[in-house]
């Protein structure tokens, strides 16, 4: 499986790497926390470590650490805005559950 973006995802994290003015890519994550146990860490790689995993999608490339690998296989990264709010929404097969609030989830 990959890690994959949607146009407006890829064009997003393109205005950000342009924007610090230096980046490999976009590094997604997950860290332990929350309500439901699990939470999206979100980025910007200057240099690869051990163990990473690099996919690449619309020019992108996505950098996934080995211990949060089983967690995001086959995960797609939209982008939206709506209103005042815009950000990332993931859209995560492996998923099984989510908190009330939505900030974190279970596998």
């Amino acid at each position: 499986m990959a890690i994959t973006l949607s146009e407006a995802a890829a064009e997003r994290v393109k205005s950000f790497l342009a924007s610090r003015g230096k980046g490999l890519g976009l590094r997604l994550g997950v860290t332990t926390t929350g309500c439901s146990g699990l939470a999206y860490v979100l980025e910007f790689v200057d240099e690869l470590t051990e163990g990473d995993k690099v996919y690449e999608d619309k020019g992108i490339k996505i950098i996934v650490d080995a211990k949060s690998q089983v967690y995001l296989d086959g995960t797609h990264l939209e982008f939206k805005k709506e209103g005042l709010n815009e950000g990332f929404e993931f859209t995560n097969p492996n998923v099984k559950g989510e908190c009330g609030c939505g900030e974190s989830f279970t596998v």
